[in-house]
């Protein structure tokens, strides 16, 4: 089946939701579960005209996703998962990918935030950039949203 399952979060529900899914594939096949987050520096979504500032925000930043990461590998932990954290650098997509790669994951298990229209060509679709490119294969979902609550 597969050894290594690679399960990129954002921090939301959404990206969460794909968890289920992974946590069944894992307990059936003994796989590890590596759950990466992509964290970049703040001057790449603005400027930020202090050099300290924005080490200091990136730095905030790399602890509050490892926070997160830690909290959610603790909760699959408790489930019997085999699960390591990771954090790394870039664009997200790319960054997914060469992951990836690196690591040799079997699996690449993601959720689609599900835009479309001017939104996706707006913002670009990392699910899509994925799965166009990957050399595993790649498990998405699109999370049922009811009421607005996932």
């Amino acid at each position: 089946m597969y050894s290594r399952i690679l399960v990129p979060l954002d921090g939301s529900p959404v990206a969460e939701a794909v968890l289920t899914q992974a946590v069944m594939l894992a307990k059936c096949g003994g796989s590890e579960i590596v759950l990466l987050s992509v964290v970049n520096h703040p001057n790449v979504d603005y400027y930020i005209p202090d050099p300290s500032m924005a080490v200091t925000a990136f730095m905030e930043q790399q602890r509050a996703t490892k926070d997160y990461l830690s909290h959610v590998a603790a909760d699959l932990t408790a489930q019997g998962i085999r699960v390591r954290i990771e954090l790394c650098e870039g664009a997200v997509a790319e960054a997914i990918l060469d992951y990836a790669a690196t690591t040799q994951a079997d699996l690449i298990a993601m959720s689609t935030h599900g835009r479309s229209g001017i939104g996706r060509f707006l913002l670009g679709s990392v699910a899509e950039k994925v799965i166009r490119s990957a050399k595993v294969p790649v498990l998405l979902i699109r999370p049922v949203v009811r009421s607005g609550i996932i």
